[in-house]
Order: structure tokens, then sequence, then C-alpha cells
């Protein structure tokens, strides 16, 4: 079974919800997946009609973030670990404890 390995996200939070969920939000996606997560956030322009919280952010499936732009237009580079991302899957191997004896995932057609 291949597993997605990275996230990639765009989101535009606010001043309000920015800094109170946009980290948690992303921190929490990589830990509860065992995935990288990438988010790409538009700059924050005081002048605009919406005002961006900015931030765009990389975070490794630990949780813990690789990369961070500011609130100003940036280019947020990282490097992407598959060799980390492995040993993290092998020491809390949430895949395999799943209980397909209590529940099904199925996919419905159209």
């Amino acid at each position: 079974m291949t597993c997605c390995q990275l996230l990639v996200y765009p989101g535009a939070f606010n001043l309000t919800t920015g800094p109170a969920h946009w980290e948690l939000l992303q921190r929490s996606r990589a830990v509860d997946n065992q995935v990288y997560v990438a988010t790409a956030s538009p700059a924050r322009d005081d002048k605009a009609s919406y005002v961006a919280w900015g931030h765009s952010t990389v975070v490794n499936p630990w949780g813990e973030v690789l990369a961070k732009a500011g609130t100003e237009e940036a280019i947020v580079y990282s490097d992407i670990d598959l060799k980390k991302l492995a040993e993290i899957r092998q020491q809390i191997p949430v895949f395999r404890q799943k209980r397909s004896d209590l529940y099904a995932v199925e996919m419905k057609k159209p």
C-alpha cells in the first residue's frame, strides 16, 4: 500500500484565526497523518479588503516546523526527508494498528 507523504494546501487565515490556529492545524495534520505538510498563504496586505495572516509553513511528520515565512511575500524552502518519514511511521505504526474488524473505509463509485 502506498501512503501519502506530503500534503500541500493553501490557506488564507485572517489576523484573528491565524495566530490561534494556522500553525496548530498544520502541525496537527502532520502528526495525525504522519506526513509532511506544506501550506501556502498570501502575503499580508494591510490595504486589501481581506488581510491574510501569511506565514506559509513546512512541517515534518513529528509536528516540527521546518521552515516558515513571515507576513511578507517570500519563497519557503525545506528538505523533505522520506527516510525520516519512514522512521516515524515505524516508531508509531498507526497504519498497521488500524482495526478493520471494527470498521471499513470504502470508496463509493459515482
